[in-house]
């Protein structure tokens, strides 16, 4: 049951990452940049051909084929129901969903539209895509934590009971 639970939210995340995308598109592109917090984060169209922060920039082929693979795999694994923890399977629907919607601007449109910049620090233009593949991968990290210690804390049991 969850596991087209989770399709059906990575599907919704997609659409409100396209569309999202649109709007930048439509009203972002002929003007460029808009400020929304003054001095701290504004709206600016940037098209980029690489991946996470312009890396491997006009590459767009090679990354295509990485992501689709990637993707593949990680649909394949919420659709076998192997992932039963909720948090490791919130951290791939986040992931599938931020790389689907990267990767349908790739081949789409031959890169992928960025718009949001922040002010107060230099780093790169991103989108909501991105956010969703970063805090995905956040969560997968702190599932792998929780799991590493998880399993410690059973094998320290485990020995104190002299059950190994």
């Amino acid at each position: 049951m969850f596991r087209w639970i989770a399709v059906l939210i990575i599907a919704a995340l997609i659409a409100v990452d396209q569309g999202l995308k649109f709007l930048a598109i439509e009203y972002l592109q002929p003007i460029g940049s808009f400020p929304v917090l003054d001095g701290v984060v504004q709206l600016s169209y940037v098209e980029n051909t690489g991946a996470a922060f312009g890396m491997f920039s006009g590459h767009t082929t090679l990354l295509s084929i990485f992501t689709a693979i990637v993707l593949a795999a990680g649909l394949g694994l919420v659709l076998s129901g192997k992932l039963r923890d909720k948090l490791a399977l919130t951290a791939a629907v986040l992931i599938l969903a931020g790389g689907a919607g990267n990767l349908i601007d790739r081949v789409a449109r031959g890169f992928v539209v960025d718009y949001i910049e922040p002010l107060f620090v230099d780093f790169a233009v991103f989108n909501f895509a991105d956010m969703l593949v970063c805090v995905g991968a956040a969560l997968l990290i702190l599932y792998l934590i929780l799991d590493l210690v998880h399993e410690r804390r059973k094998a320290a049991e485990e020995k104190c009971d002299g059950t190994v």
